[in-house]
């Protein structure tokens, strides 16, 4: 299987233990990636909260690069939920409005074929290469870990534009979890905000959202989250209080775990709370 690859901003910076543990994760499942030629960044999370214009004309500049490669790929995967969330929404107003898209066409200088689907790595990995076939490149069951799935806001809303699991109670990443050995726990805040943006600029405020969902997690009686969105994952891991905190884990490391592949032990490195301790204790470094 070969599709573009879009990393975005974030997955070359801040998050590049995302971006290494997804690389690795399709190397292993034969998902071949091309990232895409000359992307720029997608606007998030600035440009659509000024500008409708800019915030679609700039991530349709990485979705007319990526239709360059259309012959051999007719699909883009996205990591970042930011970044999925403005390439799905170019690709849905675009196709809706042609004046729209004459207009960005004209910015872009090119044209806009609508070739591309956007298409995140948990979808591609649930639906495409299937639980049954993970299962079976599992070589260290994740046993005693009991983690929730978190996937924030931007995956999964609007669900006309993200068109991905289901927007009120998603099942996806529990059951990649459950498939490597995890026993994922049930619990009600899977897309509940996490404070996004606003970690900057009002951390009274996501500390406060942050803590709730780690109380609620631990009410679940998780050990751990997981994330998939760089955002997220930055709120979760380092803005939770020390009393209610728990290790947060991007879904690739724990499958790349689970598959034996290198390079975990330096990716958790990079977290501001140290999953080792959790891990060691479970026999899984």
């Amino acid at each position: 299987m070969k599709v573009s690859y879009y990393p975005g901003c974030s997955l070359h910076g801040t998050a590049k233990e995302y971006d290494q543990s997804v690389k690795a994760v399709c190397g292993a499942l034969g998902i071949e990636l091309k990232e895409v030629d000359d992307w720029c960044c997608c606007g998030a999370t600035s440009a659509h909260s000024t500008n409708f214009k800019l915030s679609i004309a700039l991530p349709a500049l990485t979705l007319i690069a990526a239709e360059k490669d259309a012959a051999d790929v007719s699909e883009v995967m996205v990591p970042c939920a930011a970044c999925f969330n403005r390439l799905k929404t170019a690709n849905y107003h675009l196709k809706k409005d042609s004046a729209l898209k004459s207009e960005v066409e004209g910015i872009a200088g090119r044209e806009y074929r609508g070739s591309i689907a956007v298409r995140n790595p948990i979808d591609i990995i649930y639906n495409d290469i299937g639980l049954e076939t993970l299962q079976g490149k599992v070589t260290k069951k994740l046993t005693g870990l009991k983690p929730v799935s978190y996937y924030g806001c931007l995956l999964l809303r609007p669900p006309e534009v993200c068109e991905f699991d289901d927007y009120e109670n998603p099942v996806m990443l529990d059951s990649i979890m459950n498939c490597l050995g995890a026993d994922a726990r049930p619990w009600s805040y899977k897309t509940d905000c996490c404070g996004g943006s606003l970690t900057i600029s009002k951390t009274n405020i996501v500390t406060r959202m942050v803590n709730k969902l780690m109380t609620m997690a631990r009410e679940a009686e998780a050990n751990c989250l997981v994330a998939a969105c760089p955002i997220c994952m930055a709120n979760l891991d380092m803005r939770a209080s020390e009393n209610v905190r728990l290790p947060v884990f991007y879904f690739t490391e724990l499958i790349a775990l689970a598959l034996g592949l290198a390079g975990s032990e330096n990716w958790f490195k990079l977290h501001h709370t140290d999953p080792a301790p959790l891990l060691s204790v479970l026999g899984l470094l």
